[in-house]
């Protein structure tokens, strides 16, 4: 029989998108694990049957929220791309990626706590195609600032960008522990804003083996 739609959906969504707004919803606040796809069915007022035509399994529907999720954050990075210095335009597009979850607390839940996971039923990690995207617009920029003479040549770029992102993910995720618990991350985006734009140029000019220039307050 099918459920009710529950009243925080609107109505005049699809089955596809009250399935999709459901999911994020239980995922980010029960966890992947505890979430059963007849519960994402009652929450988004649809049966499991359909959950099943749209998105085959519960692990397609976190890579289809996921998808979702990066095209709004993409959309935001492509604007943060006008920056005609490479380095502020690698913190712009570092920065856009807390600006977007901001504004999206399940997501922001869910891309921090779920999405690098390895799930209980299958051996590898999901990697969304929106993050390999960004990954790549990532990479582009720092091959601009090698291009420059921005950075040194031994200095191994995909490692580069690990850490960066890795940066950026550390200061989203604090922020979602913080929120969950006592641990101490009384930040706000301005203050990972001001970070990124502090940190992210001192890699400028930096060279394997030597330390990163200081930047002026």
């Amino acid at each position: 029989m099918t459920a009710i739609a529950n009243t925080n959906t609107p109505p005049q969504a699809s089955s596809h998108d009250r399935i999709l707004m459901a999911g994020k919803r239980l995922f980010a606040r029960n966890g992947y694990e505890n979430t059963s796809t007849v519960a994402i069915a009652r929450e988004a007022g649809t049966s499991e049957s359909q959950l099943m035509k749209h998105f085959g399994s519960k692990q397609g529907l976190l890579s289809a929220i996921f998808d979702r999720g990066w095209e709004s954050i993409t959309e935001r990075v492509q604007a943060a791309q006008d920056e005609t210095s490479p380095s502020m335009r690698l913190a712009a597009v570092l920065g856009a990626v807390a600006v977007e979850l901001e504004s999206d607390t399940d997501l922001k839940d869910l891309m921090m706590l779920e999405s690098r996971r390895v799930r209980k039923d299958g051996c590898d990690v999901l990697v969304s195609r929106g993050l390999q995207d960004f990954t790549a617009v990532v990479d582009g920029i720092l091959d601009d600032m090698r291009a420059k003479g921005e950075l040194g040549p031994q200095l191994n770029l995909q490692a580069l960008r690990s850490a960066l992102v890795g940066m950026v993910e550390g200061l989203l995720r604090d922020q979602v522990v913080a929120r969950r618990s006592e641990f101490a991350a009384n930040y706000t985006l301005e203050d990972v804003k001001r970070v990124l734009n502090q940190l992210v140029p001192a890699f400028k000019g930096s060279h394997a083996g030597a330390p990163l220039k200081a930047v002026n307050s």
